[in-house]
C-alpha cells in the first residue's frame, strides 16, 4: 500500500481550486471587456451624432452670417465724401426765361453759390412773377430745366387745341392722375391736351366738378404764361389766341354793334310806354 501523505492532498486540492477560480476570473474577463467593447461603440456613435449636429449648426451659423454680411453691406453702403461739385457749364444765362416742370415759366435773376453739408453748391435763382415765389436748381441738375417754346411748337400747340378732345372713359380718380402727371412733366404739347380735353368752352350746360376745374386753370395759366413770353404780346392779346382755337368767350370777343343795342332799348321803351309814340 502506498503511503498518503497530507501534503500531496492539500496540493492537489489547492491546484483543484486556483484552477476554478482563474476559470472563473477568464469568464468575468470576458463579459467585462463585451460590456466595455459595448460601451465604447455607443459612446463613439454619440459622439459622431454630436460632431454631425455641430457642424450642421456650424454650416447654417455661417450662412446665417454671410447673409448678415451682404444684408449690411447692401443697407450701408459706403460715403464718399465729395468736397467740391461736379463741374457743368451753365446753359443758360441770367434774364433768360426757362420753364421748370413743377412750376411752370420763371425767370433766372442771378447765379448764387450755397454752401450745403460743406460742398459749394452753384445755382440757378429763379422768379416766378405768377406765384410771386423764387426757387433755386443746382447748375448739376439743370437737365431738369427746358428752355421756352418756338414759334413753331406754338403753331402747333394751337393746331392741338382746335382738335377734338380725347377723353378716356375710365375713372375720374385715374384720368386725374394723368392729367396731373402731363402737367408736371414740363412738356408744352402734354400741356395743350390737358386744356383741350379738359375745355368745357361756353357750354353752361355741362357739369364740372372742382378739381376738374383746377386742373384746367392750372394748365391753362401756365400755357398762356408760356404763349406770351414767346409771342412777346400782352397777357389779353395770348388769352385771345387760346381762346380763338378753344372756340371760348366768342359772346365777349366779338360784341354787337352799340345801335343795334339803342335800338332794341327804344322798342322795349315804345313797348312798355305806348303813349308816347
Amino acid at each position: 500500500m502506498k503511503k498518503i501523505s497530507l501534503k500531496n492532498i492539500l496540493k492537489k486540492t489547492f491546484k483543484n481550486k486556483k484552477n476554478i477560480n482563474i476559470k472563473k476570473n477568464k469568464k468575468k474577463l470576458k463579459k467585462n471587456s463585451k460590456k466595455i467593447k459595448k460601451k465604447i461603440s455607443k459612446s463613439n456613435k454619440t459622439n459622431k451624432t454630436k460632431i454631425k449636429k455641430k457642424e450642421n449648426l456650424s454650416t447654417v451659423e455661417t450662412k446665417n452670417y454671410n447673409l448678415r454680411i451682404s444684408k449690411n453691406i447692401d443697407q450701408k453702403p459706403e460715403i464718399k465724401k465729395v468736397k467740391n461739385q461736379e463741374t457743368e457749364k451753365r446753359i443758360y444765362k441770367i434774364k433768360d426765361y426757362v420753364v421748370y416742370p413743377k412750376h411752370g415759366v420763371g425767370q433766372i435773376t442771378e447765379f448764387k453759390k450755397i454752401n450745403i453739408g460743406g460742398i459749394d453748391v452753384e445755382t440757378y435763382v429763379l422768379k416766378f412773377e405768377k406765384d410771386r415765389a423764387n426757387g433755386m436748381v443746382p447748375v448739376n441738375k439743370q437737365s431738369h430745366l427746358r428752355p421756352l417754346a418756338t414759334i413753331n411748337q406754338i403753331n402747333k400747340c394751337i393746331s392741338i387745341l382746335k382738335s377734338k378732345p380725347k377723353i378716356k372713359r375710365s375713372m375720374w380718380s385715374r384720368r386725374a392722375q394723368e392729367y396731373e402727371a402731363k402737367i408736371s412733366s414740363g412738356k408744352i404739347y402734354e400741356l395743350t391736351e390737358v386744356v383741350r380735353d379738359l375745355n368745357k368752352g361756353d357750354d353752361l350746360m355741362i357739369d364740372q366738378s372742382y378739381s376738374e376745374r383746377q386742373l384746367f386753370e392750372k394748365a391753362y395759366e401756365r400755357l398762356l404764361t408760356e404763349f406770351q413770353v414767346v409771342l412777346g404780346s400782352n397777357l389779353e392779346d395770348a388769352q385771345k389766341k387760346i381762346d380763338k382755337a378753344l372756340k371760348r368767350n366768342l359772346a365777349s370777343q366779338n360784341p354787337a354793334p352799340k345801335v343795334i343795342k339803342d335800338t332794341q332799348v327804344n322798342q322795349d321803351n315804345i313797348e312798355e310806354n305806348p303813349e308816347i309814340s
